[in-house]
């Protein structure tokens, strides 16, 4: 991968030297307000180098040193926040919001602490099943490719054993219960090549680049978040330089990339950001890199963009957006019969037509009516489109005859307000209601062999409202004791379908470095719009939407956490964690063992036309992480998760779910090596050399087996399903190993990093699916992504 920023700064001399500037803006992490006067110190300086904020929260520290730098902020009545290894490169100043949070003081006497929990939320309010995430992480981590979604699956309670997708499975539940939200707002899935009313896929659009640091959250969350029984991922933007510009080139395996970023106005603070990308798989193709996708090249580009105004009459404003589309033919007609290897995707016989389209963007008006009180409004608007087109084989003549079609469009206008006030130290609260309105154009045909010709399943165009309001209440008995408590509800037009979810949270510190957490949450989400307005055909010939009164999807969380810090550098985190999961979709027409808990499942068989709501689940399990921030170029991440995933289809028989793989193991483990230092007048560069490794072992998918039969006047085999027997069996064990070497070096105006990111360093085969040939009834094992070797070039300046 290469990269290549272009800042315009004034050229330093010759022997100068070799610095960069940090600089950013203090504030309250409850209310926002700014902190003047907090002072802000380099630890481990000789002599100390340090600053203090200006009476906007301003600081600015010039001149510093290259490499690893941490700073160490306090302000009085406020808990000390010191931030770690921070990377200074040639390339690109350090700009930064720190958020301080306020003492409450019980006594005359107060010891205070510095603050350096590394994986502490943004979101104050969490207290259980949550972790906050830096940039940098999802740069680092070996096998991530540079993707939020791969990179949270390294994540305790995460299911990651796909490589063909992103789809972030937690705690055995579908991924269609994760919420993407962005700038405070969910949004579409923001993956190319995304199906409607899916949340993964093979390649995310929202670019690593431009992220600010940004929540995971997997239970129990607190009472802001609605639309979702599995997940959030909350993601932020992060504003552009506001004194610089600097622009952007990258070359890699997510494709070409061009970027730019500076002030509008300096004197004001407002900044702008964006980006664009093109895929560049073509191009890899070409070079003889095969991504298991047979005769299919994806195509897909995206872009993204902030505007910050920071400092308006009437409070300050940001504009966002995010767009992308992608397209890919797989045609079995066209692909290479010499070929021995079998492919993620084809070879059952069919050409198949699929492409995407997504945007979404809003505005943000923030305004701060006084130390204790704020209000932000945002009006967003999306749009998903989903286009698939498959065609089957005659065996021999190779014609094709339509099989299926679908255009699913959906439109989104929402609106939400925030109200957050800040009583005291010991007690804030944060409320906000939002309306969506949705409107659809769902155009869906299968071919059915009835009728020797294709019948329409969904033909529906219309809107829908969806109203979401809550409220949650912070209050902090202690330093050490603190209760979030809170009320979510939400309702559906098309049924008026509702829901009254409570929150619950408590963190307990009872000694020194360790804590105690609960966390009991109910929570809803709407069905997909594809099951709602899905038609059914009646016994005289008539088409009937018979899935409109379908309930939300309703699921209970209860979490037990312990958090120890054995040092600043190491924690040791485990939580135990129960679901319970009712209101799932299951077959109304006969009694099996289909599910709506199993969406998602890249090996499931289709969805019934007509489903009723008396599907049932369970999930529960225990999950411990061991992590290592990274300290003196040293790093590393263990997490275990055990857990056990069920559930109930219309037979009332209980099985396990399609993604209870009962076990996930990841390690990773990094180090990073300083071979130079500059120094006084050194003209001699500092270089790193930096090693990567992550190994994952997981439980095999578990699947649904099934027999090939034939009827003498068909041309076409076909798949009977063990229906009874579903789930029963899974693929063997998934093992990979990921390796990324890299060498960074500092020059005097450029940092050039060269790297090899190797994916399945062994060539492990790991089981993907069983592929079925329509044309001669022979079942063929299909294996995921091999050993691929990625060359990456970066260079900053």
């Amino acid at each position: 991968m290469a990269i290549l920023w272009l800042t315009q700064s004034p050229a330093k001399a010759a022997n100068e030297q070799l610095t960069q500037t940090i600089r950013g803006t203090v504030v309250d992490k409850i209310n926002h307000a700014t902190l003047p006067g907090a002072n802000v110190i380099i630890l481990n300086s000789q002599p100390l180098v340090g600053t203090v904020t200006d009476v906007n929260g301003r600081f600015r520290l010039e001149k510093v040193a290259l490499g690893r730098v941490s700073l160490k902020i306090s302000f009085l009545g406020y808990q000390d926040v010191v931030l770690t290894n921070l990377n200074l490169n040639t390339g690109k100043e350090v700009v930064l919001e720190v958020e301080m949070e306020e003492l409450v003081i019980t006594q005359k006497v107060v010891e205070i602490k510095a603050k350096a929990d590394k994986s502490a939320t943004n979101n104050e309010m969490t207290t259980v099943s949550s972790r906050g995430f830096s940039v940098e992480e999802t740069q680092r981590y070996a096998g991530s490719l540079n993707d939020v979604a791969r990179m949270a699956s390294n994540f305790a309670g995460m299911s990651g054993a796909n490589d063909a997708r992103n789809d972030i499975v937690i705690r055995g539940n579908s991924p269609t219960g994760l919420s993407w939200r962005l700038e405070g707002v969910e949004i579409p899935n923001p993956n190319h090549f995304g199906a409607s009313s899916s949340t993964g896929g093979p390649v995310c659009m929202i670019n690593n680049n431009l992220l600010a640091n940004s929540d995971f959250l997997t239970g129990a969350f607190p009472s802001e978040y609605g639309n979702a029984t599995s997940g959030v991922f909350d993601l932020k933007l992060r504003n552009g330089n506001n004194e610089k510009h600097e622009f952007l080139g990258q070359i890699g395996f997510n494709g070409f990339e061009l970027g730019a970023e500076g002030p509008i106005q300096k004197s004001k603070g407002s900044s702008y950001l964006v980006n664009y990308r093109y895929s560049t798989l073509s191009v890899m193709k070409a070079m003889g890199f095969d991504f298991g996708t047979g005769t299919g090249i994806p195509f897909y580009q995206d872009g993204s963009f902030k505007i910050n105004l920071p400092s308006t009459k009437i409070g300050s404003f940001s504009v966002f957006g995010l767009g992308g589309k992608s397209d890919i033919k797989i045609w079995d007609s066209e692909k290479d019969t010499t070929k021995t290897q079998v492919d993620f995707y084809g070879g059952e016989g069919f050409d198949l037509t699929n492409g995407s389209e997504m945007f979404t963007g809003g505005l943000t008006h923030t305004l701060i009516f006084n130390k204790n009180i704020y209000t932000r409004l945002i009006l967003s608007a999306s749009r998903h489109n989903f286009k698939t087109s498959m065609d089957s084989l005659v065996p021999h003549t190779v014609e094709k005859i339509a099989y299926y079609r679908n255009d699913f469009t959906e439109n989104m206008l929402t609106a939400s307000f925030i109200y957050n006030q800040k009583f005291s130290s010991r007690m804030n609260l944060k409320a906000g209601v939002t309306a969506r309105n949705e409107d659809f154009d769902l155009q869906e045909s299968v071919f059915f062999a009835e009728d020797q010709a294709m019948r329409t399943t969904t033909a529906f165009v219309g809107k829908a409202m969806l109203y979401q309001a809550y409220a949650q209440l912070q209050y902090k008995f202690s330093e050490n004791l603190k209760l979030d408590g809170g009320l979510h509800t939400q309702r559906y037009s098309v049924n008026n379908a509702g829901s009254f979810e409570p929150r619950l949270g408590m963190k307990w510190e009872y000694a020194n470095n360790r804590a105690f957490s609960i966390g009991y949450g109910m929570h809803s989400q709407i069905l997909p719009a594809t099951i709602y307005f899905r038609q059914t055909r009646m016994p005289d010939g008539s088409y009937k939407k018979l899935n409109e009164d379908l309930p939300m999807l309703e699921s209970q969380h209860l979490v037990l956490g312990h958090d120890w810090n054995l040092n600043e550098n190491l924690r040791l985190k485990t939580e135990a964690y129960g679901q319970y999961l009712q209101h799932a979709g299951v077959n109304g027409g006969q009694n099996d063992y289909y599910s709506l808990l199993n969406e998602g499942a890249s090996f499931g068989y289709g969805t019934p036309d007509t489903l009723k709501s008396t599907g049932t689940g369970y999930n529960y399990g225990l999950e411990l992480t061991l992590e290592h921030f990274l300290n003196k170029g040293l790093y590393y991440l263990a997490t275990v998760s055990l857990f056990d995933s069920k559930y109930k289809g219309s037979d009332d028989k209980i099985r396990n779910t399609a993604f209870n793989t009962n076990y996930v193991v990841n390690l990773l483990l990094g180090k990073e090596f300083a071979l130079g230092k500059a120094s006084g007048n050194s003209k001699k560069a500092l270089n790193y050399l930096g090693f990567d490794i992550k190994t994952t072992w997981a439980g095999g998918q578990r699947y649904v087996d099934f027999i090939t039969v034939k009827n003498p006047e068909d041309p076409f085999y076909h798949r009977e399903l063990l229906k009874d027997n579903a789930y029963e069996k899974r693929y063997g064990d998934y093992l990979r190993t990921d390796l990324k070497i890299s060498f960074r070096r500092n020059g005097k105006k450029i940092t050039q990093e060269f790297a090899i990111d190797i994916q399945n360093l062994f060539d492990q085969k790991n089981m993907y699916s069983e592929q079925f040939n329509r044309q001669t009834g022979e079942k063929t094992n299909v294996y995921q992504m091999g050993r691929l070797i990625i060359p990456q070039y970066r260079i900053n300046f």
